[in-house]
């Protein structure tokens, strides 16, 4: 009998990972480690920068999501400099935005999630990938997918400069602004991606809904934490991903805490484990009282289904009425259930095309004030920026000496937010589905990456410092795989 087993690496997810998971002697799960081996540094690399620039080197985290960076990094730069952007620039930031989290929710849902309900849990892995979902649903269907998401970030590399490489913001605004016939073109775009979002809530139906033995998954599977939930709000208490307060209501759906950026501190803390390079933020009200779940719990959620959950409704109408539909279907607000986080998500991906045409409509979208004037006498030295990434709440914060160069940066992103959770969503889906004196399979381990999946994590953006202990192992194998030499550090 096996007492280890490794998933290395852990497969459809932005970054590197692993899922070491230990079994009793008898067979039945002990310990799930989730180890993140790579660290990015940038809190590092920030310190002795002008506050300026940090907004287009914070896009060089990741390539999935630079633009929440950008934007993340913009608001807290302005923070700095004691300015708000006039409503143009402001307006362009949030249509910008919007067109990111079309563009990576179509990825996420399509390249990264789908084949596991499309295509099967269990499924062969050489079928279990975009073209084994592009063979199911078709040609024509996986074309548009892959168009829908290089026009949206057709208009990101538009307003942004590049569409990874963005270089939009400047402190107080932004460097350029939209003309007439880029407006035009942008809201015939906007109009296809409210049908491609409304076309993508059909799948989910069709597929996922339609199948009895999927939903009993979802609702009754391991795939369930019953944790606080975290989201940026407006002020009416609707989902915003780029402007408002943060609000986190508890397990029963009550509110917890709401909190302006700027006071983040007084809410999160944070904690490193010798075992990995992500930190492990808590609700400091509450406490760090180990990986548990429950209302006594300090571990939160900060995901597309936490934010639906802190928040009292969606500011578009075809997305609110998506909203009331899914907590109807499953049972009510708060929903625990993790893989109910693919449909939120597709819920956003709705709010964001609605939202981005309501943007380009605004009478100020081509207005010609793009930039507050900067003054020595509003200059602060300190800035906090929180916008909500596509993984989850997404915090900025940087202090500088007088001359504006950085002296110290906190980057808290939307994976790190999720990382104690993930864990245990690891652990979980580990013990529920590996049991004692039967084999594990390929299709099993497959499902045990699912719980982390549904996460959307992203690695690369995470791993930002370096907590001192973590060991590292080298393998070298040879071409049939035997390891042939082990380099170790204690």
């Amino acid at each position: 009998m096996k007492h280890h087993i490794s998933i290395d690496p852990i497969t459809r997810l932005e970054g590197h990972g692993k899922i070491e998971i230990f079994l009793k002697k008898d067979g039945e799960v002990d310990e799930v480690y989730f180890q993140v081996p790579e660290l990015r540094g940038f809190e590092k690399f920030l310190e002795g920068r002008p506050v300026e620039e940090v907004s287009q080197i914070v896009t060089k985290i990741c390539g999935v999501c630079p633009g929440c960076h950008h934007m993340g990094a913009g608001k807290a730069t302005d923070a700095v400099f004691g300015v708000e952007p006039p409503p143009t620039a402001r307006k362009l930031r949030e249509l910008f935005y919007m067109a990111h989290f079309i563009h990576s929710h179509i990825a996420h849902f399509y390249v990264l999630a789908a084949p596991d309900f499309v295509v099967g849990p269990t499924a062969s892995p050489g079928e279990r990938n975009i073209l084994g979902v592009i063979g199911k649903v078709g040609k024509e269907i996986g074309t548009e997918v892959i168009k829908q998401r290089r026009l949206a970030q057709e208009i990101q590399a538009m307003l942004g400069g590049h569409q990874t490489h963005v270089v939009m913001n400047i402190p107080g605004g932004v460097r350029k602004g939209l003309t007439n016939e880029q407006r035009d073109d942008i809201e015939e775009r906007a109009k296809g991606f409210i049908e491609f979002g409304k076309f993508s809530l059909k799948i989910f139906d069709d597929i996922v809904l339609g199948n009895k033995d999927y939903v009993d998954i979802i609702l009754n599977g391991p795939y369930s934490l019953n944790l606080h939930s975290m989201g940026l709000v407006d002020k009416n208490n609707y989902v915003n991903f780029y402007d408002g307060d943060v609000r986190v209501v508890d397990t029963e759906g009550k509110e917890h805490c709401k909190y302006a950026p700027d006071d983040y501190r007084e809410f999160i803390s944070e904690r490193v484990e010798p075992w990995s390079y992500l930190k492990f933020p808590y609700l400091k009200k509450i406490g760090w009282r180990g990986f548990v779940d429950g209302q006594e719990s300090g571990v939160y959620h900060a995901t597309p289904l936490s934010r639906l959950n802190a928040a009292d409704g969606m500011a578009t109408p075809l997305a609110q009425k998506e909203y009331i539909r899914m907590f109807e279907t499953l049972g009510g607000k708060p929903v625990h259930a993790t893989l109910a986080m693919h449909w939120a998500r597709l819920i956003e991906l709705l709010y964001a095309a609605e939202r981005s045409l309501e943007l380009i409509l605004d009478k100020d979208i081509t207005g010609s004030e793009l930039r507050a004037e900067l003054s020595k006498d509003k200059f602060k030295g300190e800035g906090v920026g929180i916008v909500e990434a596509q993984r989850g709440t997404l915090t900025h914060h940087y202090w500088t000496d007088e001359k504006g160069m950085v002296t110290k940066a906190n980057i808290i992103v939307g994976t790190t937010n999720n990382n104690a959770a993930i864990c245990m969503s690891l652990k979980k889906a580990a013990q529920g589905l590996i049991k004692k004196g039967e084999d594990v399979s390929e299709g099993i381990l497959n499902m045990i990456e699912m719980a982390f999946r549904a996460y959307d994590p992203c690695f690369s953006c995470a791993t930002h410092r370096l907590p001192g202990d973590m060991p590292m192992l080298v393998n070298f194998r040879d071409q049939d795989g035997e390891i042939i030499r082990t380099l170790k550090r204690d």
